[in-house]
């Protein structure tokens, strides 16, 4: 499904779009739970995955803001131990640390890795993650491109939805790449930790509904708002979005458009 709503401004007429990694490019929320089936074992215990990803949402977010400049790892094996407390269980120091370290393990969504080649033909490509940056090393190798910018939280010492961290995304690309903000559009799922700040920072706004958002309350392993930010496109997935920009510039050319 695609809806365009609040521009007259076509996709492909963008010069940079700024990506989320994890939830739209790489299926966070298959690798969390993943990473969390040696704690269920461990303790012979069944845990619904909405109920394990909702409590993830909670202490994650919670502990991104105590510790905005942890790397990701380190928080990840805080937020381990911190579902073992949630959900009465118990952990030890090695499955703690082993969930730290399982964002290499995570997998890309299937079409992510084409539809980036796609849009590599057309824009520059750019990361703005949550993640520190051996992390998003190693999921890159899943993604098929070279970005031509990435910046993590562990170059901003902040975790989105920090403004901080779309001031550097701003200041870094025009320094970087020379685009201002109204060459870019941000691309992500995230409302919260996405759309939200992209919104306050005035950008333009692609939002990859990759939970169906629209249809369902299915918040997954992203915090829940009450109040939703609008955003510029949707698009189901990244395939269609880059669908929508080949089939954009086609049209422009048998036009003469621009």
């Amino acid at each position: 499904m695609t809806t365009i709503q609040n521009t007259m401004r076509k996709i492909h007429q963008y010069k940079a779009l700024t990506f989320d990694c994890y939830g739209t490019l790489i299926d966070w929320e298959s690798g969390i739970w993943d990473a969390m089936q040696p704690l269920l074992m461990h303790n012979n215990r069944n845990i619904e995955r909405g109920d394990g990803l909702k409590a993830f949402a909670v202490i994650e977010t919670a502990q991104e803001k105590e510790t905005p400049g942890m790397l990701y790892p380190d928080l990840l094996t805080k937020v381990h131990q911190q579902l073992a407390e949630y959900f009465s269980i118990k952990t030890n120091p090695d499955l703690n640390v082993a969930f730290g370290q399982s964002v290499p393990h995570w997998p890309a969504f299937p079409d992510t890795a084409d539809a980036l080649r796609l849009l590599k033909q057309y824009f520059k490509l750019v990361i703005l993650s949550n993640v520190d940056r051996d992390g998003f090393a190693a999921s890159n190798k899943k993604l098929g491109i070279e970005f031509d910018a990435i910046y993590t939280a562990q170059d901003i010492g902040s975790y989105k939805p920090n403004p901080k961290n779309f001031n550097y995304l701003l200041e870094h690309i025009n320094t970087d790449l020379g685009f201002t903000a109204d060459e870019i559009l941000h691309t992500a799922q995230s409302l919260h930790h996405d759309h939200k700040p992209a919104k306050k920072a005035e950008l333009a706004r692609c939002w990859i509904d990759r939970q169906n958002l629209t249809n369902t309350e299915n918040w997954g392993a992203t915090a829940v708002l009450t109040e939703r930010p609008d955003t510029n496109y949707r698009f189901s997935t990244l395939m269609e979005m880059a669908e929508q920009v080949v089939s954009e510039t086609q049209a422009t050319r048998i036009s003469g458009d621009t």
